[in-house]
């Protein structure tokens, strides 16, 4: 080793005593500089990543390895020192790995002083540093692959300028034969097979941030046998002025030939084996995580997932077909016999494509392809399809893939987050399965139903019969239920009415009256309650009635310490069906009793404007949710949520009358979560300009009851993400009208401190969020106290309010942001979470119920005569005046940032599709629904980490300030050069001086 660590100093410092290492130091600077910042248009691509400084590295690694190494055998055989070299007293392997070791020191150097540009991104973007760790380490191992191809190159002939095409020339044909250029000429399975050989596509899957021992036997392997090969090259020159031993060649060469072959057995016999990789991105995004395996234990049946991939397809596509096949492959090993995993190519089998076709409406996609000598049309699938049972999900190339677009013709294509693609729609298959069976198959507790109801003699029509049908109906449920389901029927007006004192206090249950021409009271309550009760106080009393004293209540707490969701403290109220029947009322008790059901799919009754004025529907929100969930639209005008509904979404509210309001409190007191997206201004995106003006959602009245507050202004933010904006500007005495990108205070960039639950899970892994034209909320402290508020978004510390309906900026009155600053300058709550028991403001209006089908006495759409009255039976929906702990109500100051034209202006400013909208929305569900398995996993998307708004200026600082260190570390690496030769020089002249002191001592002593 000593001798090799000689071989490699004297080589390096040939390199530094001439301008050869500075040129390649400068050169590969220079390059990777413009590359980054030029060629790849980091700052408009807005990526905090560092794919732009490897995505050309193998390229420019071939030129810069081939010049390094051309001179490094060459230059010796044509100055005939060579032979000087050969006959000196070190091997000639010590000799190859010197000289190898010296140019690969150059090239670490060099490397080494690009790792500003990943410092950079970090400061200005939330930087994943595995695939940045993946990278460099990809680009020494093929630069080491190069190099060792050079030398062999050199090692064969004299011509420096034959040896340096030559190097060119095989390390191109390395780094074509992966290449989508020649892949795409030979289908799936041959493609497949060229990007396993080539450079290049083994490059491209480590800096992905996954080390495979695959591509690192590969690399090694090929670094060895072009070594091998050189020090072959290099004995046999040595073989040709010595006497010839035939015997000792030929071993010589059979070893070389067996160690070659051994090299290359490795890799085929290594090739099968997928799972020894090692994956260093932030949250393993290419391992299956403890989420999706958790969901693959719950399998009780086989879960079929079939990849259907043509063998041609799209260039950009057919990279990704590995990737998702290995995947596959690891939730087939991962299922554990419970996963079968099948690849099918249906245009080989016509029976499997009309399967597909007929029963999975699985068709070809129509992909337009270019080549050097037409422009063809292929059609071809890339579909997944996940079943178990009777339940399916498919997934298509869009929702497996995310798209960047770099310019009009070039397009960056990567898989978005395909794992949790596959396992959401695992989880969806899974749940709408045991949705569809036995509504107790699944319960892990007891639940009994107890009815307050009146005697039927007490009961107006329809409800005496309803009665029956609901005692009906409980009995057969309790002898489906194999004793998980019991119920009771009680009078509350029975006896000495302690239960209806009890259920007055425990729930706000009132009697009920029909209206005001029939003011007889009477009770129609039902309620689901999971697991025991708890004596000996009355039914849902967790600490007793107000008798009981402070030093019992401690004492019971000891004995039964709170529990949790989903435990026996767990009840929830059932409304009445709209529809007064059996079929109702069984839809109402068993969405109760799905709610005590982990693992079933769930139901969002989701309310969204009839018309909206910005120009957009909410139809990506729409789809988004039916992703994971059943989603119901209703628009609340009959005082009603469905009754199925596990939540209720309110997107874009105005103007809502008493009965949707209604609808809304009541859903929140029987124990329900409530998501409401609403704004103070409606913001009009459909003519030439941006207008705005202020409107009322209904709910301000609701809002304060409940300590909470929608305040009538917008808040604007100088952290915000540039869109593309109409501006006018004077041409001539002539108003003229452009769309320009320039920031914009009303598109707040949320990201950092202003995600303020990552930790509860709402805005988990979500790393940035736009919420454009949002209200500030204001929570008021007292009513709030005993609840659980958890601020989930908040604007920077140097945003301000403003009520202005101008939503134009004016750069030339007030400066660069466009619009004036307000004087309230601050951080704005814009979204919360509360938790907790409410109290329903609805309570306090009579008489009760305040509504019925056909209004109440003062409702204007109510039946002109008696008639049509006794035609139209009514909905007796009584007011439930406090709800249980568990209800939920989330607010967001915004609605437009849910829209289609939001996400559609989002996504042309960052040039792929912006989901973080709709990923926050998603979150927020799942948190409420407490089915947070998911939260983990979205989020995670290859294009979701964005940089941090810069304006110009700052973009030219930073690219200037990584110019200035490139310079810097060249100087640098000149100066240490400088000094240790200078060190050597001194050392040498010392060592002279003293041997020359030591011979004239010994003259003297000789004479």
């Amino acid at each position: 080793m000593f001798e090799i660590i000689r071989v490699t100093r004297r080589e390096l410092a040939a390199f530094f005593g001439s301008p050869v290492a500075y040129l390649f130091i400068g050169t590969f600077l220079a390059v990777s500089l413009f590359v980054f910042f030029w060629v790849e248009a980091f700052f408009a691509r807005n990526l905090a990543d560092v794919r732009p400084l490897f995505e050309w590295m193998p390229i420019l690694l071939i030129f810069l390895c081939a010049a390094l190494t051309m001179r490094l055998w060459s230059e010796e055989r044509r100055a005939g020192t060579l032979e000087t070299l050969l006959t000196l007293p070190v091997s000639t392997t010590k000799l190859v790995l010197g000289k190898f070791f010296a140019a690969f020191g150059l090239v670490k150097v060099a490397l080494a002083l690009t790792l500003p540009l990943p410092i950079t991104v970090a400061l200005i973007g939330s930087l994943d540093w595995g695939p940045v760790i993946g990278a460099y380490l990809a680009t020494l191992l093929l630069a080491a692959t190069y190099l060792a191809i050079g030398l062999f190159i050199s090692a064969r002939t004299d011509n420096s300028i034959i040896a340096l095409i030559g190097s060119t020339l095989i390390c191109s044909l390395f780094y074509l034969i992966g290449s989508p250029t020649i892949t795409a000429l030979f289908g799936h399975n041959g493609g497949e097979l060229l990007r396993l050989l080539g450079s290049g596509a083994r490059f491209a899957s480590i800096t992905r941030g996954v080390i495979d021992l695959r591509d690192l036997i590969y690399y090694l392997s090929l670094t060895t046998i072009f070594l091998m090969l050189t020090v072959d090259s290099l004995e046999r020159l040595r073989w040709a002025n010595a006497p010839i031993n035939t015997r000792q060649h030929r071993r010589w060469s059979l070893v070389i030939m067996l160690s070659i072959v051994n090299l290359l057995a490795v890799n085929l016999w290594l090739q099968p084996i997928n799972t020894a990789r090692l994956d260093l991105t932030q949250g393993q995004l290419y391992r299956l995580s403890e989420t999706t395996r958790n969901y693959l234990n719950q399998l009780q049946e086989p879960l079929l997932i079939r990849g259907y991939f043509s063998a041609q397809t799209h260039p950009l596509l057919a990279p990704l077909v590995p990737q998702l096949r290995d995947l596959l492959a690891e939730f087939a090993v991962v299922g554990n016999g419970r996963v079968r995993v099948e690849i099918i190519d249906l245009q080989q089998s016509p029976e499997l494509e009309r399967e597909a076709g007929e029963q999975y409406g699985i068709h070809p996609v129509a992909f337009q392809t270019e080549t050097k000598y037409q422009a063809a049309v292929v059609n071809s699938y890339f579909d997944v399809l996940v079943k178990y049972g009777d339940q399916f999900e498919t997934l298509n190339f869009q929702d497996l893939i995310e798209i960047k677009a770099r310019s009009e013709s070039d397009l960056e294509v990567r898989l978005r987050n395909p794992e949790y693609d596959l396992t959401r729609a695992i989880k969806k298959v899974l749940y709408a399965y045991r949705s569809s069976g036995d509504v107790f198959a699944n319960l892990t507790a007891p639940v009994q139903f107890h009815g307050f109801i009146s005697d039927a003699a007490q009961l107006p029509e329809p409800l005496p019969a309803l009665r029956q049908t609901l005692e009906t109906l409980l009995g057969e449920l309790a002898a489906q239920s194999a004793g998980k389901f019991t119920f009771e029927i009680q009078d509350p007006a029975a006896g000495d009415g302690a239960l209806a004192k009890t259920i007055q206090d425990e729930f706000g249950f009132e009697p009920l009256r029909v209206d005001l021409l029939n003011p007889t009271p009477f009770y129609f309550y039902m309620v689901a309650q999971s697991g025991e009760e708890i004596p000996p106080n009355p039914p849902f009393t967790k600490g007793g009635t107000d008798a009981v004293s402070s030093v019992q209540k401690e004492a019971e707490e000891i004995v039964n310490p709170p529990l949790e969701k989903g435990s026996r403290v767990d009840f929830f109220p059932i409304p009445l069906p709209e529809s007064l029947d059996k079929a109702g009322l069984q839809r109402a008790i068993e969405a109760a009793i799905k709610r005590f059901t982990p693992g079933v799919l769930r139901t969002i009754a989701l309310y969204t404007p009839a018309n909206t004025n910005d120009g957009g529907q909410y139809s990506l929100l729409q789809q988004a949710l039916q992703e994971h969930f059943s989603v119901r639209e209703t628009d609340l005008t009959n005082g009603q949520v469905p009754e199925d509904a596990d939540l209720l979404m309110v997107i874009a509210p105005e103007n809502l009358d008493v009965k949707q309001q209604f609808a809304i409190d009541q859903f929140l007191m029987q124990g329900g979560t409530v998501i409401i997206a609403a704004s103070s201004f409606n913001v009009d995106l459909g003519g030439d300009g941006i207008t705005a003006a202020h409107h009322a959602t209904g709910l301000e009245h609701w809002f304060g009851a409940l300590g909470l507050r929608l305040e009538p202004s917008l808040v604007l933010d100088p952290h915000n993400t540039p869109f593309p904006i109409p501006v006018e500007r004077e041409v001539g005495g002539f108003a003229v009208q452009e769309v320009q990108t320039l920031d914009y205070p009303y598109f707040m960039d949320v990201r950092g401190d202003g995600l303020m639950s990552a930790s509860a899970g709402i805005t988990a892994n979500l790393e940035q969020l736009t919420l454009n034209w949002a209200s500030p909320l204001e929570v008021d402290a007292a009513p709030n106290a005993s609840r659980t508020v958890t601020p989930l978004l908040q604007s920077s510390t140097e945003a301000w309010t403003s009520d202005s309906e101008q939503m134009q900026p004016d750069f030339e009155t007030d400066g660069a942001l466009g619009f004036p600053r307000g004087n309230d300058s601050g951080p704005k709550l814009l979204a919360v979470a509360i938790e907790g028991q409410f109290q329903s403001p609805f309570a306090e209006i009579p008489p009760n119920p305040p509504l019925s089908k056909g209004g109440n006495a003062d409702d204007d759409t109510a039946p002109a005569d008696e008639t049509a009255r006794e035609k139209t039976p009514p909905v007796i929906s009584g007011v439930v005046e406090m709800s249980p702990a568990t209800a939920r109500l989330i607010v967001i100051g915004s609605a437009s940032f849910l829209s289609d034209t939001a996400i559609s202006l989002a996504s042309e400013a960052t040039q792929s599709r912006y989901l973080k909208s709709l990923e926050f929305m998603q979150n927020a569900v799942e948190w409420a629904l407490e089915d947070r398995g998911l939260l983990s996993l979205r989020g995670r998307g290859q294009f979701s980490r964005l940089l941090m708004p810069l304006s110009p200026q700052g973009q030219m600082l930073w690219e200037a300030l990584n110019d200035l260190l490139a310079l810097g570390g060249l100087a640098l690496v000149y100066g240490l050069a400088r000094w240790m030769r200078v060190r050597r020089e001194r050392m040498q002249v010392a060592l002279l001086h003293e041997v020359s002191v030591e011979k004239l001592v010994n003259d003297q002593r000789e004479i």
